[in-house]
């Protein structure tokens, strides 16, 4: 019988991939509580497993005395009455051994197929839980180890906009907040997505995943473009309005090599792979360069860039000509909001025009440090400490013309010159 179980314990270990000294030690505390429970007892019970021999032993060992020790007065309740566990008042002890007397050790074995049902119930019972509990941390630490990488899995229930997806050992989540938009699932569909968190709750592990996150974008990019994996080119700055447009930056140092080309890939086939996997959303690959004002021009290329002014706030005025001004910020602002998360600098765009017909104290106002500033977000390059604050009044009496439907083809945009700002 013993053997049995023991085969029985080491084929779980093995099923459930865990260590078979998490089964035995697991093992040896429901023996344990199986003996208190079966003693009514509350002393010092060890159980003994051999793992060779399948031998399981349970033992009461205490000292006989004819009072309790004293204890450090510091110690806790629980503290204390775990000395006493170790020690057996005389006349308590006489009911397992007559002869015994204060300062002896009480050393007897506690045959296991006395527990009784209950008992066993009990103790089998504790032992599928620490099993299950061993299980569940071992899947915690294998996905603590794989957040901020890409994972595939089926779709196995929708609950109130929140997705739940096998991964095979467990379920993620995908909530309603991390999914793109425009984009619908059914019980069964594959899904791709990024690891954004894995924490625990009363059900076990629970590892979320997002589509939205632009690490995914990025991550989706390293998978495509072998010189991303190879470490040619790097990924320097990722913005995205999921769903819609996204701007990445990258850059080598090997000069043989185009960066925005080999993202792009032959006739598109790299990003276009990519854009097929965000629901079509518009890709600018940008070509990073370490002179902000290049880097800013290339955020905002196609746009003719006429001056471009920095503030010791982080604030960055850039002046374009009238005809670019709609298509500088795009619909909503969503051009010039992805631009300054990319460059790391809230950008305050003006036309030409409007420019001009400022008054002196308005280009005062307008080129005087701010107390405060808000720091903008860099998914990919923590480099960007600045975070951009939505002037979306602003953007909104700026775009009158706002920009056609942006398409779903992937654009990479890099300018032919960079005149000097």
């Amino acid at each position: 019988m013993e053997n049995n179980l023991l085969e029985s314990l080491n084929l779980i270990a093995k099923t459930k991939n865990l260590d078979n000294s998490v089964i035995l030690d697991t093992l040896k505390q429901a023996l344990v509580n199986a003996a208190r429970k079966y003693l009514d007892l509350q002393k010092n019970i060890e159980a003994e497993v051999d793992p060779e021999t399948g031998e399981i032993g349970v033992y009461l060992r205490v000292t006989v005395v004819d009072d309790y020790p004293d204890v450090d007065p510091d110690l806790t309740a629980d503290e204390v009455a775990s000395v006493d566990e170790g020690y057996m008042l005389v006349d308590e002890a006489h009911e397992y051994n007559e002869e015994a007397g204060p300062g002896d050790y009480l050393e007897m074995e506690i045959p296991i197929e006395n527990f009784g049902r209950a008992a066993i119930q009990t103790a089998k019972q504790m032992l599928l839980q620490k099993v299950r509990d061993a299980e569940r941390e071992k899947i915690f630490e294998d996905f603590q180890d794989k957040v901020g990488t890409l994972v595939s899995g089926q779709v196995q229930q929708v609950d109130r906009g929140n997705i739940l997806i096998s991964l095979g050992k467990t379920e993620a989540i995908l909530p309603l907040r991390e999914q793109i938009r425009k984009e619908r699932y059914r019980q069964g569909d594959t899904v791709r997505a990024y690891i954004s968190e894995v924490g625990v709750n009363t059900k076990g592990p629970q590892v979320t995943l997002s589509r939205t996150h632009p690490m995914f974008l990025a991550r989706l990019f390293e998978l495509e473009v072998p010189e991303i994996g190879d470490g040619v080119v790097s990924i320097r700055g990722v913005a995205r309005d999921p769903g819609f447009r996204a701007k990445i930056a990258v850059s080598t140092k090997d000069e043989r090599i185009d960066p925005v080309g080999a993202c792009v890939g032959m006739k598109g086939n790299r990003v276009q792979a990519i854009v097929r996997e965000l629901s079509n959303e518009r890709i600018d690959i940008i070509h990073w360069n370490e002179d902000l004002h290049v880097y800013i021009r290339r955020s905002l290329s196609p746009a003719d860039i006429k001056q471009i002014t920095e503030i010791g706030d982080g604030r960055v005025v850039v002046i374009v000509a009238d005809d670019d001004l709609a298509q500088a910020i795009g619909r909503g602002g969503q051009n010039v909001r992805l631009a300054s998360k990319m460059v790391g600098r809230e950008l305050d765009i003006y036309g030409e025009t409007e420019f001009a017909g400022l008054d002196e104290a308005a280009r005062e106002a307008l080129f005087k440090p701010r107390a405060t500033t808000v720091a903008t977000e860099d998914a990919a390059d923590p480099s960007a400490a600045n975070k951009f604050s939505e002037l979306e009044s602003l953007f909104a009496k700026k775009t009158d013309d706002p920009d056609a439907e942006v398409p779903a083809e992937a654009v990479a945009e890099t300018p032919a010159s960079e005149p000097e700002a």
